[in-house]
């Protein structure tokens, strides 16, 4: 069954339909949460749980969506991530806020989605001491220009075409070829 009908059982309330359509992209949407939260909000949320948070919004949103393709799901979705990231940093930087009592939550488990997410980014060997390389590279995609981080996760994490990037963005498809390799050499040079 491909996405499009995953899509459509999901909207009659197929259970497995919801599960397949999140299981296909639930690694790339958390690794695409840590590299866009940035550490203070990664400090205060995991991001898996910021991940499912966004499944369980879209699906109850799910009926409003017109499916043109899988790239457009997944621009969709991860626009819908990108809210809920804006909508909890805008909640945790709220002056009541007592930062001075927040614990850190471990975020183990989203660390290895991220990882495997990364490692199309790395060669053989670099992934082998990515777990070490891990903070490094996260505080590398937080640095970049917000238009290569966004080409760079488009490309890399949600795997959109450059065609689609470049109509989210409004660029050029050239510009976008740009902002990658140029984001994407900064992240080696980075985590070199």
């Amino acid at each position: 069954m491909g996405l499009q009908d995953d899509v459509k059982a999901a909207r009659r309330g197929d259970v497995g339909a919801m599960e397949s359509v999140f299981a296909r992209n639930m690694n790339p949407l958390v690794a695409f949460i840590r590299a866009r939260a940035g550490r203070d909000l990664m400090a205060r949320e995991s991001a898996v749980d910021l991940a499912q948070s966004v499944c369980r919004e879209v699906i109850q949103d799910l009926d409003a969506f017109e499916y043109r393709g899988d790239e457009e799901f997944r621009a969709w979705l991860f626009q819908q991530a990108t809210r809920k990231i804006l909508d909890r940093a805008r909640y945790h930087n709220r002056e009541k806020r007592a930062v001075d009592r927040e614990v850190a939550i471990p975020d183990e488990e989203s660390a290895e989605a991220l990882l495997a997410c990364y490692a199309e980014l790395c060669t053989p060997s670099r992934y082998a001491s990515a777990r070490d390389d891990l903070a490094r590279f996260e505080a590398a995609v937080q640095k970049l220009p917000d238009a290569q981080r966004d080409a760079v996760t488009m490309s890399r994490l949600m795997h959109l075409p450059y065609p689609v990037i470049a109509e989210q963005l409004g660029v050029t498809e050239s510009a976008v070829r740009g902002l990658v390799a140029r984001g994407l050499a900064t992240l080696v040079e980075a985590i070199q």
